[in-house]
């Protein structure tokens, strides 16, 4: 069976660089596994690999789509799908790197076949987590919980989804899932988890979102208000708060601190979400540079053929 890679991880742990070397060692080409990496102009606040990054190896799934167009699970499982084939054929190892644990889960595993979105019902249950906030994430606990565990009350588009596929099939969406077949059926699959101590990665995060802002991110996101953005590419850690700022809903520095806060929980949640997937081979990188990282990850690939 031919072999497929997963470099995951919490933003800001320094999956980028890593993968990079990573490639070289086992003559792979990546293919970005983030959600967000797949816009057009939607550069500092995804923290896309550089022009340099770009041409020390082959990446695949970054620049994809226009950020006016939705994007979803089964957009992104048929693109990388496609991307596994053209580097198999090189006769290449498929390297995935990034850190949409849903992407992830969808490819290795699956989707199930589902009916159509409901937009009147979808719109019945927006309105009913508008009036009481976190009810539907108390009903999905009640006919879901293995699902409900998954998703965090605030996750009101995933909560909605699932909520909906139950009330259309009347099976929760955890026993829907069990249906599906991934690349897990056709392909050796390896997962490694990149993780580091927890307040080092916070002053990372808070490290990083200074430098987005150097780097232009507020002249990024003015050219981005022209546009209409899509719902999924308005979901973009970075995006909304800066928004608020060019609108003078709040302060420079309360833009600033309100990422930083927004991006450690979600780091948390990345974390929590990959704690729940055996499959993981986790690599504490404290103290290591990427070069050694990938050095031990393509050790770990020899001992696991």
């Amino acid at each position: 069976m031919k072999k497929i890679i997963f470099l995951v991880g919490p933003t800001a742990v320094g999956k980028t660089a890593v993968s990079i070397y990573l490639s070289k060692l086992i003559d792979a080409e990546i293919i970005s596994c983030d959600s967000m990496q797949v816009y057009k102009g939607m550069d500092i606040g995804t923290q896309k690999p550089t022009k340099y990054q770009l041409k020390k190896a082959p990446h695949h799934m970054i620049n994809i789509i226009a950020p006016t167009r939705n994007f979803s699970v089964a957009d992104f499982r048929k693109k990388a799908l496609e991307s596994i084939d053209k580097i198999i054929k090189k006769n290449k190892t498929p390297l995935f790197a990034g850190g949409t644990a849903l992407y992830m889960k969808a490819l290795i595993d699956g989707l199930f076949p589902s009916p159509k979105a409901d937009k009147t019902l979808r719109a019945e249950l927006k309105k009913e987590e508008r009036k009481n906030p976190g009810i539907l994430h108390k009903k999905l606990v009640k006919i879901d919980p293995k699902a409900a565990k998954l998703l965090h009350p605030n996750d009101t588009r995933r909560v909605v989804r699932a909520l909906e596929l139950y009330m259309q099939t009347n099976t929760p969406i955890s026993e829907l899932k069990k249906k599906t077949k991934g690349l897990k059926s056709k392909y050796k699959i390896k997962i490694f988890c990149m993780n580091r101590d927890r307040q080092k990665l916070y002053k990372d995060i808070e490290k990083r979102v200074d430098l987005m802002f150097k780097k232009g991110l507020v002249s990024e996101c003015r050219r981005l208000k022209k546009k209409k953005l899509s719902m999924t590419a308005k979901q973009a850690l970075g995006y909304r708060e800066t928004f608020d700022y060019l609108d003078l809903k709040i302060s420079l520095k309360e833009a600033k601190a309100f990422i930083k806060r927004n991006t450690r929980r979600f780091a948390k949640r990345q974390l929590s979400w990959f704690r729940n997937d055996n499959r993981i081979i986790w690599v504490n990188v404290d103290g290591k540079t990427p070069k050694e990282i990938a050095k031990i990850i393509k050790g770990n690939l020899e001992l696991r053929t």
